[in-house]
């Protein structure tokens, strides 16, 4: 038996037939077997030559068994064949129609002489086919002559089990009647069908797949899989389905192969898996000529991701009732339902959680109070009720998702089920709509009374401190703050200032004025008057303003340079341990006296690109490791604000925020005439921001999977218990998960969020979000359901943990390597079924996941080595990314570039609202004459070119735009141009206020300004030894060939 050759699909979608087919010599190569042991029937199973195409092309739609007229060896072609040289030969790639009114196609007219049966009817979740048609010898239809637009059939959500496959038998070549059409075996991917066939690049080379803007047909589906046509069809009927002509069709696998895991020689596409290859399979031409030094790859058409995050719609339309993507996001939501399959992933397996992320006005979380009911919950796995739990018995009886023991419904929790088997107080009950809700907690999950919230401050005063005006902007912003704080009457507050001593102030609502005592003696810390250190803000607000009024000037002589840092820590430690809260350290000296202190280590050049080289990245002494475990244990969550000009090691500060659920903010050389307005926006949305207090979290998952790791800033106080001391809408929690089985037998996994903790107010809550995700056994299936914002979320969290226990080179290496593991292994999924050539080939949902594994590389907390980032802002940058939800990840890793000048000279009449049209990061996007601003959520950088008309220039910058930009500051000026440049840098701001981005203005040409600020971080153009991304293209498809 040999085997079906098809070697290009790319033909005219409405062909006669000539009155003598054209054959061409049968193939004399050994033909690639397919894995399925099906029949392959008639002369179509000889190779041959297709016609070249004159038409636009489109893919083809595999069907069955090969029956019928198709397996006669006809091949639809030109009315004329055509020698002519000028027609090309067909492209090994497929390509899409353009939008526009082609993609309308014509239902093909046949001859009065044979007429085509009705179709029959489907049933529910069956594909619906064309009527079956058979030609009369010698048969040949006529050109299509009229155009009907077909109708859209609504995609098909999962249900019964797929339909049992009778293949034809070997030598049969007959059509069988409509009633014996027999199908494929759908995949088992759970995923509903989509319209649209994106995925198949727009050119025959040098092109970026898109999606064609008008949608292509759909097909009605089997539940959970992809229905072709069935077999014995004859190719120019099955132009009307849209025009898409078939290949000549396989019997369908018989065994225990996936579908993309079928082998056939040529360039179709595997065998029934039609829609996930028409969607998702997206493909980047790499061909070079030989002998150039051409890459064969056109930059403009490489994927970028110009709108941001794009988080995967699918999944939320298939499972309405899961929480929303912004509480919790897989890497990857298809389930694997077998060790196999995990190992064949190569991508992280896990979530990202950000349990109290911000919701827009009318999406917030619903309260629950069940009073004297009690919550519901599972009394085996404690799992919270939620939509996905059943009612049985009558209503008596709920079945927990999790792990599926059969409850007692309470009887004040009684309601009776409707015909359907639903509650019929379903929609009263948020508990039971909505995937994330918030219950009130009775006194059984308190083991204290609420917290009250608490903001205690340890402030440096130290010459450095005092004179680079930072003791005067602290001040002042925490006293602008006090009546924003969350807690209302319940708030308590703080303060300890030290430099070689340690200065305490009683503050009890009896004094006028606040009262200091001193304490010199380092080694033997001890806490005068304990009792009126911490004092009700209400009640002690006089005392508190008159202390922050007279701070800067009590301290403006202070000539003291040390700093005693360590002493100083223990005694704010000793004050809050009994009811913990937030202790905001302002640091600007290295700690020098006392306990913990730290040593310059961060010149040692000499270790980087050694087995040395991490030390410096972790503590240098033990203590603030040990008094970040204290603090945890006592619910004092530490934010470290470091604003020193030299080095202060971060390294060792930040174990403190590390551990304790706290934040990172650094502001190197920090002066307030530069830093002041990033310094106040940041210390007050630190303190008035929505905080949950003596937090802990635990996420619980179905039978047979489970968490293993955890990633970000917290203390794990059991294997899956996580001790937040306190937690807020800007952290994000990484985790991965592994399967305990070697083979799932559930068709759903669910995963369940449960925050407990202490509001301001003074309620003791638990937030729940709930989450559904099909298991699937198809491979394709878990790359084409892939969160590149959840998975480049773990790929960060992993490597900047990888830094701290080996050289910066092998933690860029892990994160390139595990791409191009996954790109290689869904590669193979296609390599035999394709003439893939030097074509790079990737699922639509990782489109972007090279681009951001190269942003990733670049940032500074991986990048370069001793000379590229200094020690101090690599380690706070690792410190910020370890907590950053997946939207301002990505936008860190890839910033907006956008230009304004046009809007800028424009009337204001005609301006408008400004549209934010962002550009690839390189070089190639800044015009000489123009005005840019890159934003990367923390920082703006105001780009000027050296052409830029002066007026304009004159107008945003006064006086001072021919002088150094370093010394410039940009403010609002009084005319429209300022005016409207200053309106798009505050919208920036609004749209996430979770940073400030401070203003860096820099002139092309002007260096090294211009190549710290901006160049260096232009990720697409090669700079400091690393690859630009053309290059990175091309070295991580080498890679991915080499073992293919």
């Amino acid at each position: 038996m040999r085997t079906m050759g098809t070697e290009n699909p790319n033909r005219a979608n409405f062909p006669q037939r000539p009155s003598v087919p054209s054959f061409a010599a049968a193939s004399q190569s050994t033909p690639t077997p397919f894995v399925s042991s099906g029949p392959v029937v008639g002369s179509e199973a000889f190779a041959f030559r297709p016609t070249p195409p004159s038409a636009p092309q489109r893919p083809f739609l595999p069907s069955g068994p090969v029956v019928g007229s198709e397996a006669s060896g006809f091949r639809p072609t030109q009315t004329v064949r055509s020698n002519d040289p000028s027609i090309p030969r067909p492209p090994s790639s497929y390509a899409p129609l353009p939008a526009g009114p082609l993609q309308r196609f014509p239902i093909p007219q046949f001859s009065s002489t044979t007429q085509a049966p009705p179709s029959r009817a489907s049933s529910p979740g069956q594909p619906v086919f064309p009527p079956s048609f058979v030609p009369s010898a010698g048969h040949v239809p006529s050109p299509p002559v009229s155009f009907y637009p077909q109708p859209q059939l609504p995609p098909v959500q999962m249900g019964s089990p797929p339909q049992t496959v009778n293949p034809v038998p070997s030598g049969m070549n007959v059509l069988p009647s409509s009633s014996d059409l027999s199908f494929p075996t759908p995949r088992p991917a759970l995923q509903p069908l989509q319209p649209g066939f994106p995925g198949y690049p727009s050119k025959p080379s040098n092109a970026v797949a898109q999606p064609p803007s008008v949608q292509s047909a759909a097909f009605n589906t089997l539940p959970g899989g992809y229905g072709p046509p069935p077999p014995g069809i004859s190719a120019p009927f099955l132009a009307h389905q849209r025009g898409y002509v078939p290949p000549p069709p396989v019997a369908p696998p018989l065994g225990g192969y996936s579908r993309d895991q079928m082998q056939h020689q040529g360039s179709g596409p595997p065998m029934g898996a039609v829609q996930g290859l028409a969607e998702d399979f997206s493909s980047l031409s790499l061909a070079s000529v030989p002998g150039s030094l051409d890459p064969g790859l056109d930059s403009k058409m490489l994927p970028r991701p110009l709108h941001g995050d794009e988080v995967p719609k699918s999944f939320a339309e298939t499972y309405p009732m899961n929480c929303n993507s912004r509480y919790l996001r897989l890497t990857t939501s298809a389930i694997p339902s077998s060790q196999s399959l995990v190992s064949r992933w190569h991508l992280p397996l896990g979530a990202v959680v950000c349990p109290l992320a911000e919701a827009p006005d009318g999406e917030e979380v619903p309260i629950v109070n069940f009073a004297s009911t009690g919550i519901i919950r599972c009394r085996r796995c404690r799992t919270y009720v939620n939509p996905y739990v059943t009612f049985t018995d009558g209503g008596r009886k709920w079945r927990c998702n999790i792990c599926a023991l059969l409850n007692d419904v309470p009887g004040d929790y009684f309601a009776h089920l409707d015909a359907s088997g639903r509650r019929i107080d379903m929609n009263e009950r948020p508990e039971l709509m909505k995937g994330s809700v918030e219950y009130i907690a009775p006194a059984e999950y308190m083991v204290r009374p609420p917290m009250p919230p608490l903001y205690f401050f340890l402030i440096d005063v130290s010459i450095s401190a005092v004179r680079s005006g930072m003791l005067e902007v602290v001040a002042q912003t925490i006293k602008s703050c006090l009546d924003r704080l969350p807690g209302s009457s319940r708030t308590q507050i703080g303060f300890i200032t030290f430099d070689s001593n340690i200065h305490f102030y009683n503050m009890k609502s009896s004094l006028t004025q606040p009262q200091m005592m001193v304490v010199s003696d380092l080694d033997d810390m001890f806490v005068p008057l304990p009792d009126d250190l911490l004092v009700n803000l209400s009640e002690s607000r006089n005392v508190v303003d008159a202390f922050l009024d007279s701070l800067p000037s009590m301290f403006q002589d202070n000539l003291n340079v040390e700093s005693a840092f360590g002493p100083a820590l223990k005694a704010s430690f000793m004050v809050m341990s009994q009811l913990g809260g937030k202790l905001l350290i302002f640091q600007n000296t290295l700690p020098s006296l006392g306990v913990g202190r730290l040593r310059l280590r961060g010149n040692d050049h000499g270790v980087y690109g050694t087995d040395k080289e991490h030390v410096l990245r972790l503590p240098e002494d033990p203590f603030y490791k040990q008094m970040a475990a204290d603090c945890t244990k006592y619910q004092i969550a530490v934010n470290v604000y470091a604003l020193s000009d030299k080095y202060t090691d971060i390294a060792s500060l930040g174990t403190l925020a590390k551990y304790t659920g706290g934040q990172v903010y650094y502001y190197p050389s920090f002066h307030s005439s530069i830093h002041k307005e990033k310094l106040k926006h940041e210390l007050a949305r630190d303190l008035t921001r929505e905080t949950a207090w003596e937090a802990v979290m635990r996420i619980r998952c179905g039978k047979g999977v489970r968490f293993t790791s955890y990633h970000g800033n917290f203390m794990l106080r059991s294997t899956d218990l996580l001790a937040l001391p306190a937690v807020d809408c800007d952290k994000a929690y990484a985790m991965q998960l592994t399967l305990e089985e070697t083979l799932l037998t559930t068709q759903t996994v669910y995963f369940q969020v449960a925050l407990l903790y202490t509001s301001s107010s003074g309620e003791r809550r638990i937030r729940v979000h709930t989450a559904a995700a099909p298991v699937v056994t198809d491979l394709g299936e878990m790359y084409r359901q892939a969160d590149t914002g959840a998975i480049i979320s773990l790929f960060c969290r992993l490597a900047i943990e990888k830094t701290l226990s080996y050289k910066l080179e092998e933690a860029r290496n892990s994160v390139q390597q595990r791409i191009v593991k996954a790109l290689r292994e869904y590669r193979n999924l296609y390599a035999v079924a394709h003439r893939l050539g030097g074509r790079m080939i990737y699922p639509e949902s990782l489109k972007f996941l090279p681009v951001y594994g190269l942003a990733l590389c670049k940032s500074i907390s991986l990048r370069g080595g001793f000379a590229d980032v200094q020690l101090d802002e690599r380690c706070a940058a690792g410190h910020t990314m370890m907590t950053l939800p997946v939207k301002k990840l990505l936008k860190l890793l890839y910033p907006n570039l956008v230009q304004v000048d046009e809007y800028l000279i424009k009337a204001s009449s005609q301006a408008g609202e400004f549209n934010i049209s962002r550009l690839p990061l390189t070089a190639d996007s800044l015009d000489s004459r123009g005005v840019y601003i890159y934003d990367d959520g923390f920082r703006f950088v105001i780009w000027f070119g050296k052409m830029l008309p002066p007026d304009i220039a004159m107008n945003l910058l006064g006086e001072d735009f021919a002088t150094d930009f370093s010394r410039v500051n940009l403010c609002e000026r009084d005319n429209e141009m300022s005016r409207k440049l200053m309106g798009i840098l505050k919208k920036f701001r609004e749209i996430d206020p979770s940073y400030y981005q401070l203003c860096h203005l820099v002139r092309q040409g002007e260096q090294p300004r211009e190549g710290f600020f901006l160049l260096t971080n232009l990720v697409e153009d090669p700079v400091g030894g690393m690859n630009g991304y053309v290059d990175w293209i091309l070295q991580i498809q080498r890679q991915v060939q080499q073992n293919a």
